[in-house]
């Protein structure tokens, strides 16, 4: 049978593109049918429906932004639920918390069906170059059966123990992510308000202990003011969100990731959600103009 795939946003598409490319028979849905396009173009099967994806495939990928999306296609709380996914295999690779996926993957196997979870680390770019990294969890039948076929997808798949290991480990890994580029953005910020060279600014990122890949690739977006989304405002706000929410619930302090919260916020406020998330810079603009304006 068909692997299914539904959800094509901004990392589905790329991640879709790249498992129909390596001659995996792919079966799509999306709620925006415009961005089926190059998934028909590549040799995917489109359909009208999510229950379509259901009928052709056995296991079936979900990208999907948010924990109602995710219900709403596969019914679940309804009396098609069980039909839905009972001897199929779910695997969850959007962020959601840690509780929806334990109880997600409660209502599956209880439906008869197998669950995984396998979200992922990276953003656009890497998505297209199936460079990212997934880190899986679920019983081990079902993991080694999703396994091979994230090959196209990521370089590397990392088991993190059972469900929700992998949700949680990815938290872990967006508190880095996040507060990394927010103090990147920061760094830019002070060399740029004192008049420094910018391009001495990336030629000494570059050269030190510091440099990675992500560090490049903002620190270009900032010098260059091109916010073309690869990990957008909006969506890394609500990642903010979830792992601060996941702090709360388990008594763990985040005092850096708080102070992100509220400048993401802030952006976001500024009328930048679909910006890539070095737009953060604009919140941290904001506030030395508020600044200056006090003194």
């Amino acid at each position: 049978m068909d692997v299914g795939f539904v959800g094509l946003g901004l990392m589905g598409r790329p991640m879709a593109l790249n498992l129909v490319r390596a001659g995996t028979p792919l079966v799509v849905w999306n709620r925006t049918a415009e961005r089926t396009g190059p998934l028909r173009e590549a040799g995917a099967t489109v359909v009208a429906s999510a229950a379509e994806v259901f009928e052709r495939a056995r296991l079936i990928f979900l990208m999907l932004a948010g924990e109602a999306a995710i219900d709403s296609v596969l019914g679940r709380g309804t009396p098609g639920f069980a039909d839905t996914v009972a001897g199929r295999t779910i695997v969850h690779m959007g962020t959601t918390t840690p509780v929806f996926s334990a109880g997600l993957e409660a209502d599956v196997l209880a439906a008869g069906g197998r669950y995984v979870e396998a979200p992922v680390s990276g953003s656009r770019e890497p998505a297209k170059a199936g460079r990212l990294v997934a880190m899986l969890a679920g019983e081990p039948a079902a993991v080694e059966e999703v396994r091979p076929l994230l090959g196209p997808m990521c370089h590397q798949a990392v088991d993190c123990g059972p469900v929700p290991s992998g949700l949680l480990m990815k938290l872990a890994v967006n508190v880095f992510l996040i507060t990394t580029v927010t103090g990147l953005a920061e760094s830019f910020h002070f060399a740029d308000r004192h008049g420094l060279d910018l391009e001495r600014l990336r030629e000494v990122l570059d050269s030190g202990q510091m440099a990675s890949d992500i560090s490049r690739i903002k620190l270009g977006k900032l010098i260059g003011q091109d916010f073309a989304p690869q990990a957008a405002i909006a969506d890394v706000l609500e990642n903010n969100r979830l792992i601060a929410q996941a702090a709360r619930k388990a008594d763990v302090a985040s005092p850096l990731l708080d102070v992100c919260h509220a400048l993401f916020g802030e952006t976001l406020a500024l009328g930048h959600a679909d910006d890539d998330m070095a737009a953060v810079v604009h919140a941290i603009e904001a506030r030395t103009r508020a600044v200056r304006d006090r003194s």
